[in-house]
């Protein structure tokens, strides 16, 4: 945070926004940090971590304003990153969720893993973006720089209108942490909202600060919030098959893990799976609830076929190639 600060203060006017730090119950030396070098930041702090989804949750509570921005610590930005999202949303009130476009904070002239110029998703439930699919992460060469409707707007830098957020729930606290943005977007773009994504406003993202890539913890939470994603917001014609079809895949990927010598990763795999089941009861309503809101049960933003066989069979490994 220490060393990306100073980027949102420079480059957010005070008559725009109001810059607010939420410190979700860190034990390091942050929050004297803060006091210290950035008196002028509104500190809200909470007395334990409540997870990304929760702590956001209560933050969002706090905040009086008409659009909020959901910023990773570890997002740097650039001038004028505020003015195409804040054009969208004064321009179109069927707009609810804005992501501006995303690169590599190490690796600057690639798109960031995480979010890259707007996100998408196959019909199993595999996200993926302009700029990135699976794990295949193009070079920025201006391709993708129209703006664009999306499924999902990125956590990492999400401008959402603030009364929207709240009447709609905002993030699932207990996602905890890992896809929770993506479960958000699809409940609005369901709704009857739209997200997208405004290229000429440009951040930098580390990317990966929260939990190593092969953390056996990470997997365990992608594969089980994905799975609870998908049954909360499936239309009831696809939720029965498309799940069959998941516990073939996660079988696969499963093993995959197993044989590239990541035990921990493929058990985590089950263990998500295994929770996933116990949870469904508990999700019932939310599904119900979901299904009765619904007002576009035919989202154009998540593809019909299958993300995996394109690109490891027709080996379509770019976003212009699906």
């Amino acid at each position: 945070m220490e060393e990306f600060l100073p980027s949102v203060i420079k480059h957010t006017p005070p008559d725009v926004a109001e810059i607010v730090v939420a410190d979700n119950g860190s034990t390091d030396d942050s929050v004297a940090m803060l006091q210290e070098k950035f008196p002028a930041v509104r500190l809200i702090a909470f007395d334990k971590n409540y997870g990304f989804a929760e702590g956001y949750n209560k933050a969002m509570g706090m905040i009086d304003s008409t659009y909020s921005v959901l910023l990773n610590s570890d997002v740097e930005v650039s001038p004028g990153w505020l003015d195409g999202p804040l054009a969208a949303l004064d321009s179109d009130r069927s707009v609810a969720v804005v992501q501006p476009k995303i690169r590599a904070q190490r690796n600057r002239k690639y798109f960031e893993y995480a979010g890259a110029a707007g996100g998408f998703m196959d019909k199993y439930g595999y996200p993926y973006c302009r700029g990135r699919i699976l794990h295949v992460v193009e070079e920025d060469s201006g391709q993708y720089d129209e703006q664009a409707s999306l499924l999902w707007a990125t956590g990492a830098c999400l401008f959402i209108r603030t009364g929207i957020y709240r009447e709609e729930g905002g993030l699932d606290a207990r996602f905890f942490a890992h896809q929770e943005e993506i479960d958000l977007c699809w409940r609005l773009r369901s709704r009857g909202y739209r997200i997208v994504c405004t290229p000429e406003s440009v951040v930098y993202h580390v990317g990966g600060a929260t939990l190593n890539a092969d953390s056996p913890h990470k997997t365990y939470l992608n594969f089980r919030n994905n799975l609870l994603m998908l049954y909360k917001n499936l239309p009831e014609q696809d939720v029965k098959s498309v799940l069959r079809i998941r516990y073939l895949l996660d079988a696969i990927a499963a093993a995959r893990f197993f044989m590239t010598g990541q035990p921990a990763n493929a058990a985590a795999v089950f263990r998500a799976r295994r929770d996933f089941c116990r949870l469904k009861k508990e999700y019932l309503p939310v599904r119900t609830e979901n299904m009765q809101k619904t007002v576009v049960p035919e989202i154009p933003e998540i593809r019909k076929k299958s993300l995996l066989y394109s690109f490891y069979i027709e080996r379509k490994q770019k976003f212009s190639r699906l």
